[in-house]
């Protein structure tokens, strides 16, 4: 039985999981954080590498480590009605009702826009869209070969076209960071808000669901024993730790020295496009476009054959994978049409959420080898993060809705009791009294 890994299939691993999680919104954030972090890029930066590379790795590694074959195993202790439903709600979020679509909406914002007028923006987009989502389920009905699309290939495709611009970036630099004021949050608060930044990846949800994607890969490769497959997902998410944190990073100088020649924009994406056309005019927009087409076109490709192989595992009798390949491309492909805007706006409340659940769910998965998916332990945990997690919804909703006089009593109340709240951490401390009370409990039911 084969034990372990070599180098070359480890870094081949590392490349498939990176390659995964880096998408076009993975370079949008960072350049966007650094322009308004300015002096404070360096503090805003190491808080957006804890949530956007820490916690997605770490829900990878927690999988492996909780010796789950996928998502509804590692929430199962809660109860299954509950596994159920936070394994559907992830799945269709990072799928077809937002960071699908939204792979292909940026794509063609940062990518395909420049070249397009104004009245032909909704035609452009549908064009592209039927283009891109056809490549994607084109690649996703071949899910055995996933480990070289996008290992082997997409991923390689993806580094050389970034790396032309961030190293002319660092080369040439526009300006110095210290030399910019800070801006909102990051003036007071850098390090909170980079951390909060790092949520906007979506990664620490895709995580847990890419986890599904590595082991499968893992035991391809002759891994078939779960204290092995753990151990090898480990080194070989060290690969994407290392690749990750050295692009946000770069991204984040890039967003932070623009300044010096370019102007403020509303979102990373205008940031590199103006970068790009800095240092290279019509060229640079063209290289945009394929880094940009590449990084979303390996995510969506990821994402579909995710969400499609969890969904037949789930509910093997409704449906073949081939089936909900189609319709979450499909569903995609539509909603992709409204709009980016649209689709942020929609998915910000969802996300406020899942994260807590889903960070609560990596916690109790890497305690797995000392807990031992105890079904108290659990249950009280996220009993409890549920509470907080509701509250974050509400207060995620669109302005309009929160001045209804009931809603804004509850997020007052909120406000003014549970600590953190304001800042989207009102969940920590009641996740953590979770824990407490289901050890306690744990205990008190050993000794009777």
């Amino acid at each position: 039985m084969k034990e372990k890994l070599t180098f070359k299939q480890n870094l081949l691993i590392g490349s498939l999981l990176f390659g995964l999680f880096f998408g076009a919104g993975n370079l949008i954030f960072p350049v966007k954080m650094g322009q308004d972090a300015g002096s404070n890029t360096l503090l805003s930066t190491i808080g957006f590498l804890i949530t956007g590379v820490g916690l997605p790795v770490l829900g990878v590694v927690a999988a492996g480590l909780s010796k789950s074959e996928n998502l509804y195993e590692m929430a199962k202790p809660v109860s299954h009605a509950y596994s159920i439903f936070f394994t559907c709600a992830l799945y269709l979020t990072i799928g077809p009702l937002f960071a699908i679509p939204r792979t292909a909406t940026v794509a063609f914002e940062v990518g395909i826009h420049p070249f397009v007028s104004e009245k032909h923006l909704k035609v452009g987009l549908l064009l592209f869209s039927v283009v891109f989502f056809a490549i994607t389920l084109y690649y996703s009905l071949k899910p055995g070969r996933i480990i070289d699309w996008i290992g082997k290939y997409l991923t390689p495709a993806f580094m050389i076209l970034l790396s032309v611009l961030l190293i002319i970036t660092f080369a040439k630099p526009m300006g110095v960071a210290r030399d910019f004021v800070p801006q909102g949050n990051y003036a007071n608060t850098p390090f909170i808000t980079g951390l909060l930044d790092g949520y906007n990846t979506i990664d620490a949800l895709a995580g847990l669901a890419f986890a599904i994607v590595i082991i499968s890969n893992v035991e391809k490769l002759g891994i078939t024993n779960p204290k092995f497959i753990g151990k090898e997902t480990i080194k070989s998410s060290l690969v994407c730790v290392v690749g990750m944190g050295m692009i946000y990073s770069s991204l984040s100088y890039l967003g932070a020295t623009s300044l010096g020649s370019v102007a403020r924009a509303n979102n990373g994406g205008l940031i590199i496009s103006m970068v790009s056309d800095h240092y290279f005019g019509i060229i640079g927009k063209v290289l945009l476009a394929g880094i940009v087409g590449v990084a979303c076109l390996k995510t969506a490709i990821g994402l579909i054959t995710s969400c499609s192989e969890m969904f037949t595992n789930l509910f093997p009798n409704s449906m073949s994978y081939k089936g909900y390949a189609f319709v979450f491309t499909l569903a995609s492909f539509i909603i992709a049409n409204f709009g980016l805007n649209t689709i942020i706006q929609l998915s910000i409340p969802v996300l406020m959420f899942l994260h807590p659940l889903a960070i609560s769910l990596i916690a109790l998965s890497l305690m797995g080898p000392i807990i031992k998916k105890n079904s108290i332990i659990y249950k009280w945990t996220i009993g409890l993060t549920i509470i907080p997690s509701i509250l974050d919804f509400i207060n995620a909703l669109p302005d309009v809705v929160k001045k209804n006089a009931i809603i804004s009593k509850i997020i007052e109340i909120a406000t003014n009791y549970l600590p953190g709240f304001k800042y989207g951490f009102g969940w920590l401390l009641v996740s953590l009294l979770g824990l407490i009370i289901g050890l306690i409990a744990c205990r008190l039911r050993k000794n009777e």
